[in-house]
């Protein structure tokens, strides 16, 4: 579903990607991690069509040449509209693709009830939870449908009990939804309870340092040694990268 070849991207005179390469199934559940500022944001934007770039990206086997409808985006900030409702919210791509009312008003119906947000459709933004915000932004991003849903950190700023809440939650509706899904983290052992595969990052500019096949049966118990011991090995890749970052920059002193 999606394809990188050799993807790299410059700002200014700073490398941030390098040379990117990987590929995500139709869906599949992937996880990127990699040192704080390599360019993890970055990719994802480049992904959605947000940011340009050089070499090739593909989305369903074609080049993909700006926004494309197939993919759906959740920031890390809570971007929700706060002049909308949960509702209203929900509804804005809907009314960008010119959706009959009726097309709108089953389509809200059914993210509520997937969202199990029934009852807060005529709240604003700031009457919601933190964690309830998230999920109204997961569902506006689902709204139209996307084959693919890109996801920056979208737990970053929550505390650690809604985020294990979301995280059995995103679950819940990717089982029952099958999107497609590209999740960045700094959070390796949200990675490894959430995804199919994890993908290290080197620091930047950003290439692919290692995969992790995680081939833990669901829902995944993170107590476990398997668990632990997938979740060190990846530790163990980051580490690496988080010391070479620190010697160069003690080295240009």
């Amino acid at each position: 579903m999606i394809t990188l070849e050799q993807v790299a991207k410059t700002i200014g005179e700073l490398p941030i990607l390098e040379a990117v390469s990987l590929s995500v199934k139709k869906g599949q559940f992937m996880c990127l991690v990699g040192p704080s500022g390599c360019g993890k944001t970055t990719l994802l934007k480049c992904i959605a069509g947000l940011r340009t770039y050089e070499g090739k990206i593909r989305i369903d086997g074609r080049l993909s040449q700006g926004i494309n409808p197939k993919i759906g985006y959740v920031f890390q900030e809570f971007s929700l509209f706060p002049f909308l409702t949960v509702k209203g919210n929900m509804e804005f791509g809907l009314r960008i693709q010119k959706k009959p009312r009726k097309e709108m008003d089953d389509i809200v119906a059914s993210l509520l009830d997937l969202f199990l947000l029934q009852g807060f459709e005529h709240a604003y933004p700031h009457e919601l939870s933190g964690g309830m915000q998230k999920k109204v932004a997961i569902a506006r991003a689902l709204a139209t449908d996307p084959e693919i849903l890109l996801m920056d950190e979208p737990f970053v700023s929550l505390d650690a009990q809604t985020r294990n809440m979301l995280q059995k939650e995103l679950l819940r509706i990717w089982n029952k939804t099958h999107k497609t899904i590209l999740f960045i983290t700094h959070n390796v052992d949200e990675a490894v309870f959430l995804a199919d595969r994890v993908m290290v990052l080197t620091r930047r500019p950003a290439t692919v340092k290692e995969e992790f096949l995680i081939d833990l049966e669901r829902e995944r118990d993170r107590t476990s040694p398997e668990f632990v011991s997938v979740r060190k090995e990846i530790l163990k890749e980051l580490e690496e990268e988080y010391v070479e970052q620190v010697d160069r920059g003690y080295k240009g002193l």
